[in-house]
């Protein structure tokens, strides 16, 4: 059994009209919700035991924020360029290369890739997975190369503005 978290970048500020999609920071909110989020995750009874974040600055400082909370060294994590705006086929094959021995791993990314890939996996309808959104998948595998669509169960899903 492999447990996979999917977070999407927080809330990312686009008041600097200059700076290229990949430098774009967090915002104030963003800067918040991300925390939040990692509070949040620290109460589930199994953490990531490895972080994979796209390396744009809006999902490196959330994959950061959120490793702080969880007591997760920032130094440990993975960038994946191929994360940046990755389809849902990418993720899957990127997912599909870890190492066994991570029984529970994050992936910090990008919409719509994220949101596509989080329906397909768990055969899910969720219309879209929110800013500093957390999604958490059970997988009934035993190596990460065995993943297949559909092959996941979604045991939590949560974001900020979350009621």
């Amino acid at each position: 059994m492999k447990t996979l978290y999917i977070l999407r970048h927080a809330k990312s500020s686009w008041d600097d009209s200059e700076l290229e999609d990949f430098q774009r920071p967090l915002n104030s909110r963003g800067e918040k919700d991300a925390p939040k989020m990692g509070k949040l995750l620290r109460k589930e009874p199994v953490l990531p035991k490895v972080i994979v974040s796209s390396p744009a600055n809006r999902a490196l400082t959330t994959a950061r924020l959120v490793a702080k909370e969880i007591d997760y060294p920032s130094l440990d994590i993975q960038e994946q360029q191929r994360l940046y705006h990755a389809s849902e086929e990418v993720i899957l094959e990127i997912i599909k290369t870890l190492d066994d021995s991570l029984d529970a791993v994050m992936v910090v990314g990008h919409n719509p890739g994220l949101t596509e890939f989080a329906n397909a996996l768990l055969d899910e309808e969720i219309s879209n997975i929110p800013t500093a959104g957390l999604v958490g998948a059970k997988l009934n595998v035993h190596q990460w190369k065995d993943m297949r669509w559909g092959s996941g169960e979604m045991f939590l899903f949560e974001y900020p503005k979350k009621k």
